[in-house]
């Protein structure tokens, strides 16, 4: 066995550079200076439903003011014409959510009520963004500019001179379905409207959003419309409003709006509280908001290219959850009444299918202080409204996706030592939502499959079953939920131990085995079976039903708490490890890197999920599968599989692998480029690999991380000197291919040397990830 693996690593070595990487000559001279903002492209992921917004929005607000073009999430990097700057977006999603009052400028008289066809044109050369700020030059000689505050978007438009400078306002379309809304001019500077509205992937309970928004001068002129009729001076309408300006003169207004989810005394307290500075100043305060967030981690090495990458992921990181309370504290619970958070900024938005394997470790690390009050808002959810989320948009529950992602999202935060003071409201909820379901009248799901799964240690796939609830059901992917369930509740027996709930912690733990329940020894693959157990669907693990959105072959690694009892029922390392070779293609990876991650891995568009044998880096199911290697005795190879998946990451709009979702892909590239990636999510193990710079300086929040610092560092790092010959922290050999959250608490340094060919780095049966019993 020994000697087969040093065939292998030789054979290894002689991989092609890829242009992950420049030289270290070229490097030399590239240092990150001067403003990080400038190394982002808002445009990254604004093509081939990358679903990205180029707009503007601070960390974690909850506005972001941004152009949309027609796409069903809001932007696309195609299209030439917008048909407003709304309030509301997701970076990433994969439907149909949010653009709340689309706002356009306009000159002449208002005769269109219909954003798609009084939508200006414009050019990407009159067009640039950064962070916190968005400007566009459209076809009427109008220029707009876009900055926001954490509850305010602030939009500054250029007119030509002329006495019919409009800026219409339109309550009544959106990005979502909808359903009501109301609009009021107020006075010669203030318009409000109320906007009530449903959607996404599927249809969900309807939620309102209030808004004010104040210009910067009076207006000469108003009118308001319901549906086509247009009402020249009206004060009230159902459809939008517009108001006018004398520009032959002043040519610039300014309009700031606020945004509640309350009420609309609360978008009059956000606009008290945010509002009245100028555009310049809240363009400044923006851009200072991003730079701090950008210097938690600044890089040296890696070309210019690779840079942009890493700084445009960091980015989007940070876009979501976002802030849902009000600036006085209030929110608007699940239960659709109205509760103020004490001691704590209440945040939404949770995408945590996508978001529980590698955003919230990201933001655990980087943004700890938010991180908390982010879960304590998901607690909240339990105790306000009766359950646990699964996708919760604003105040509602979506029901998108399947599994039990709230739990290790929950369970990483306490691994993280996020959740002090609140362990045991935490432990209440996440128990009651793993041992049953919501009530019929909640209107989520939870582990809707539970019942069977307790019983019988497998949730049934059932095609025919009618949907519950609104949304996904889980009977309908019965085999990728049971991995889901088993993983869950491996980390949520963690907890439990941590917790002294003993008995709790055993019976989790052996709930976590029933990934076996789904094994077909006939296939050697995960299969789903029937409400009678019996196993069904086609036996071609590529085109298996009951996995949601991935094939067998893609989630036979999602056994983080037990690869080692995975890789036995596949028949042992050896023929594990040459199924991750079939997997990740990579007799040919090694030839061309970025040709196989191109052209053998993406099979299509970010939508195609199914028919597939191969990894698939545009979605979730398998991002920790290239990590897998560090548990089979060669993780040389994984260091090959993640940078060579690191090549889809380009500095362009169609530099996206697939939906953001919310900042999941951009984090994996974050954590992936400084070679520390959570291959056990929901508990604190952190997987090691060949970071891709030459130094990353982290600086952490003392609060939460004693140290305050962590500085990585690989010199020399590049394509053809990729390969970890050693792993010291704070100058000790370290020989395992893991850290734990307490060690790595502890360091000031984690130092890789890398050389042009593998090394018995990493190999021994004793390096491998921990099992979790």
């Amino acid at each position: 066995m020994r000697g087969t693996r040093r065939t292998r690593l030789c054979l290894a070595g002689v991989m092609a550079a890829s242009a992950l990487i420049a030289t270290p000559t070229a490097r030399a001279a590239e240092r990150t200076d001067g403003h990080l903002t400038d190394l982002v492209n808002p445009f990254i992921g604004s093509q081939n439903e990358g679903n990205t917004f180029p707009g503007a929005a601070v960390p974690f607000g909850m506005v972001q003011l941004s152009p949309d073009t027609g796409h069903s999430t809001g932007y696309d990097y195609t299209q030439n014409r917008i048909r407003g700057f709304s309030l509301v977006h997701l970076s990433g999603v994969g439907c149909r959510i949010g653009g709340d009052l689309p706002v356009l400028p306009t000159t002449g008289d208002v005769t269109q009520t219909d954003y798609a066809k009084y939508a200006a044109g414009f050019s990407h050369q009159n067009e640039e963004a950064s962070p916190g700020y968005y400007r566009v030059g459209l076809d009427s000689g109008i220029r707009a500019e876009l900055t926001a505050t954490e509850r305010t978007g602030v939009q500054r438009f250029t007119f030509p001179a002329t006495d019919k400078a409009n800026v219409l306002l339109n309550a009544s379309q959106s990005l979502h379905q909808a359903t009501g809304s109301t609009v009021e001019i107020l006075d010669d500077h203030t318009v409000r409207t109320e906007i009530t509205g449903h959607g996404f992937c599927r249809d969900t309970g309807p939620y309102t959003v209030h808004t004010v928004t104040r210009f910067s001068r009076p207006f000469t002129a108003y009118g308001t419309w319901a549906g086509s009729k247009v009402t020249a001076g009206a004060r009230t309408g159902t459809g939008g409003a517009y108001v006018r300006f004398d520009t032959t003169k002043d040519r610039t207004v300014e309009a700031t709006t606020a945004l509640s989810y309350v009420d609309a005394r609360g978008a009059a307290v956000n606009l008290r509280a945010e509002g009245g500075r100028s555009f310049d100043t809240a363009r400044e305060q923006a851009r200072a908001q991003w730079e701090r967030r950008l210097a938690t981690a600044r890089v040296e090495g890696g070309d210019p290219a690779l840079r942009r990458t890493f700084y445009s992921s960091l980015y989007r990181s940070f876009l979501a959850p976002n802030i849902g309370s009000d600036a006085d504290g209030r929110y608007a619970g699940w239960d659709r009444r109205i509760h103020r958070a004490e001691r704590f900024t209440y945040y939404q938005n949770w995408s945590l299918w996508d978001t529980y394997r590698t955003q919230a470790q990201l933001l655990a690390l980087l943004a700890p202080r938010e991180s908390r009050d982010m879960a304590q808002s998901v607690v909240k959810v339990a105790e306000d409204g009766g359950w646990l989320p699964k996708w919760g948009y604003g105040p509602v529950e979506t029901n998108i996706m399947s599994g039990d992602p709230v739990t290790p999202f929950l369970t990483t935060a306490y691994q993280m030592g996020l959740l002090k003071g609140f362990e045991e409201r935490a432990y209440r909820v996440l128990r009651e939502n793993a041992d049953g379901v919501p009530p019929t009248a909640y209107p989520g799901i939870g582990r809707e499959a539970n019942a069977e799964y307790i019983a019988h240690g497998f949730a049934p796939y059932d095609k025919d079953r009618p949907y519950a609830k609104m949304g996904d059901s889980d009977y309908r992917h019965g085999a990728s939920v049971t991995l889901e369930y088993a993983l869950a509740d491996a980390m949520l027996g963690q907890m439990a131990r941590g917790l002294g709930h003993d008995a709790d912690a055993a019976r989790y733990a052996a709930r976590a085995q029933n990934y076996r329940n789904i094994f077909d020894p006939s296939t050697g693959f995960f299969r789903a079976r029937d409400a009678a157990g019996a196993f069904t669907g086609s036996a071609d693990p590529a085109r298996g039903i009951g996995f949601h959105e991935g094939t067998a072959w893609q989630y036979q690694w999602l056994v983080p708490q037990d690869l080692p009892g995975m890789v036995g029922l596949i028949g042992g390392e050896r023929a594990a490890n040459d199924r991750l070779d079939t997997f990740f293609a990579y007799d040919r990876l090694l030839a061309d890197p970025a040709k196989t991650a191109r052209e053998v891995w993406v099979h299509g568009d970010a939508y195609n999920y199914y028919n597939a044998d191969k990894y698939n880096p545009m979605n979730e199911p398998d991002l920790i599968a290239p990590y897998t290697y560090l548990a089979t005795g060669q993780p040389w190879k994984t260091t090959d599989v993640v940078h060579a998946a690191l090549t889809l990451f380009t500095d362009g709009p169609t530099g996206m692998t697939g939906n953001d979702d919310l900042g999941t892909m951009s984090a994996w590239n974050v954590l992936s480029s400084i070679g520390l990636f959570p291959i056990q999510p929901g508990y604190d193990t952190w997987g090691l690999s060949t970071p891709v710079f030459d130094r990353v300086d982290l600086t952490l929040d003392r609060r939460f991380w004693p140290g305050g610092r962590l500085t990585v560092t690989a010199p020399g790092t590049s394509a053809g000197n990729r390969y970890v010959q050693a792993v010291h922290t704070d100058g000790t050999a370290h020989t395992r291919t893991y850290l734990t959250t307490g060690a790595l608490r502890s360091l000031g340094t984690l130092a890789f040397t890398v050389g042009p060919r593998p090394s018995e780095w990493g190999t021994s049966p004793q390096a491998a990830p921990p099992v979790l019993k």
